[in-house]
């Protein structure tokens, strides 16, 4: 058999906490973007940049361009500090960008559906950092700005306001 995953012990934001990271976020940055549009960060991107106002940029060393704009070698070659870093990459790369999040002075890094590491989860809580982890940033700014339920989600928000489909 396969190796054992240990068990989950850290435990997230609630949906109000991640409310309000999403809503004191003003600029994201997505390590690992990809120009792939199978891929999920080209996906993510694509919302972002179209249904949001954040600003947005993308870090992949090999890289150049992603929907037409220009691609980051890392984290420290942005023209802004990212509130928000949100990480397409494998679980052993995580702590190194955990290491560059904090140097740049990101205050949340969220880690993709999927990706889980207690230990960066841990380090970048002592360093004062918000923290998400397996949750998707375009999945939770549709949940809060009303965007899920159409497409059969469950979305946890309760509202006697009925939904105006354009």
């Amino acid at each position: 058999m396969g190796t054992t995953e240990p068990a989950r012990t850290w435990v997230g934001p609630s949906a109000p906490e991640r409310l309000r990271i999403l809503r004191e976020t003003k600029v994201i940055a997505i390590v690992g973007a990809s120009d792939k549009p199978s891929r999920a960060s080209y996906f993510v991107a694509t919302y972002l940049l179209s249904s949001t106002k954040y600003r947005v940029y993308f870090v992949n060393p090999v890289v150049k361009t992603i929907l037409g704009q220009p691609v980051y070698a890392s984290l420290a070659e942005l023209p802004e500090t990212p509130d928000l870093v949100e990480v397409f990459r494998r679980h052993d790369d995580l702590p190194g960008v955990l290491e560059e999040a904090k140097a740049v002075g990101a205050k949340t890094i969220w880690l993709q559906l999927g990706s889980w590491h207690e230990g960066v989860a841990a380090d970048a809580e002592a360093a004062g950092l918000n923290v998400v982890m397996d949750r998707c940033v375009k999945i939770e700014h549709a949940r809060f700005h009303g965007g899920l339920h159409l497409a059969g989600f469950n979305t946890g928000v309760i509202s006697s306001k009925r939904q105006v489909l354009a």
